[in-house]
């Protein structure tokens, strides 16, 4: 389980990813690094990995065919930037919002637009997760805990201040970058609830 308050922007030393088996992703860190242990959990652009070797400034995670098809890391190249997050730990503070790690689908960025320093970026999300995002609800993009600012039928938009700019990857993104989205856990478990009570047809 995660918060979604992105600890630091790491990035990638190595990555070796296809579809058609296990492959690694190798990450330069120091916040996040510290204190792990093999089989740990970090997050990696919001999506739950287990650490599978350790360096003094890196850790390495392992990548399933399943996690490159469900998200956007299989798209990363030595050098770039990736959010990182240590598992929360129990008694810990809660700052974002609950966040398992698991993506629902890879967004894509339509529209940046400046607001003082602050930024509104819109996102198209999954056909089938536009359901879940309500305004002012929260979602996770790329691990970061984020409030629904407006939504219309196919889009929703975000407003991120100055310091989550500078600390989070999506501050240096544009139109048509692909962001990890992770819907509000409980707005699935609702709509998995009350369809026992929709009627059935005949």
């Amino acid at each position: 389980m995660f918060t979604g308050i992105v600890e630091e922007m790491g990035h990638v030393l190595a990555i070796a990813g296809d579809q058609e088996r296990d492959n690694f992703l190798t990450i330069g860190s120091r916040i996040a690094r510290e204190g792990a242990k093999l089989g740990d959990s970090i997050a990696v652009n919001g999506t739950c990995l287990t650490v599978t070797a350790l360096a003094d400034d890196s850790f390495t995670v392992g990548l399933s065919p399943e996690t490159l098809r469900r998200t956007n890391l299989g798209r990363l190249s030595a050098g770039d930037p990736v959010n990182l997050e240590r598992s929360l730990t129990f008694g810990g503070r809660m700052g974002g919002h609950y966040v398992q790690g698991h993506i629902d689908g890879v967004g894509e960025i339509v529209a940046v637009v400046l607001e003082g320093d602050s930024r509104r970026i819109r996102i198209r999300p999954p056909a089938q997760l536009m359901p879940y995002i309500v305004e002012k609800g929260y979602i996770a993009v790329d691990g970061v805990s984020l409030t629904v600012a407006e939504i219309d039928d196919t889009t929703f938009t975000i407003a991120m201040i100055a310091y989550t700019r500078d600390a989070v990857i999506m501050g240096r993104q544009n139109a048509g970058a692909l962001v990890n989205l992770e819907v509000d856990i409980i707005a699935k478990y609702v709509e998995r609830l009350t369809q026992a009570y929709r009627p059935r047809s005949a």
